[in-house]
């Protein structure tokens, strides 16, 4: 008589340890998760003699960039509610391990020469497809046969962005050229 009584004692405090164990499993995660870093989008273009670097990452602080010359760059950067986004590319080719960076509203950009004047055929060093948040960026890409000479060209990088391609990017801002034509009309 007393036997499902008992069973079902048993089976509710069986559920309320696994209810228990989630509830713990789940903090444990969300914490770590707190902890982890993030990638953010990178969206990059090249010149013959440099290669752009936006990285789409609003109200950043605490930035930290190395680039070294054998083409290893690497950022950080906290974001909003004090997140960690952080990322290493291996360039195809050396470079200059000085930069320029223009820090935006919504991004920084990165302007960083190459060691040899050429064009690569990739950004990346590894044949592989690339991650998902590196993305090319068509508002400042250019083809090698569109490039003007540099001598030719305005030295004036502002926003890092020859005028020989035409692109834009107001204090940061991604270019948007459906905006554009609208103001203009």
């Amino acid at each position: 008589e007393s036997y499902y009584p008992t069973r079902l004692v048993e089976f509710t405090l069986c559920l309320c340890r696994l209810s228990l164990i989630d509830a713990i499993t789940s903090a444990v995660h969300t914490s770590d998760h707190q902890d982890m870093s993030h990638n953010p989008e990178v969206l990059w273009a090249q010149r013959s003699d440099k290669v752009y670097l936006t990285v789409a990452l609003p109200d950043a602080k605490d930035i930290s960039v190395k680039c070294e010359p054998q083409g290893l760059f690497t950022f950080s950067a906290l974001g909003a509610q004090g997140k960690l986004f952080e990322f290493s590319l291996e360039l195809y080719g050396k470079v200059v391990p000085e930069y320029r960076k223009n820090v935006g509203l919504r991004n920084i950009i990165f302007s960083i020469q190459k060691e040899e004047r050429s064009w690569w055929p990739r950004i990346l060093k590894s044949e592989e497809k690339p991650a998902p948040y590196i993305k090319v960026d068509w508002n400042k890409w250019c083809d090698e046969d569109e490039e003007v000479n540099s001598e030719t060209a305005s030295d004036d990088e502002s926003a890092f962005v020859d005028e020989d391609c035409e692109s834009s990017d107001d204090d940061g801002l991604l270019y948007l050229p459906d905006l554009e034509k609208a103001r203009n009309n």
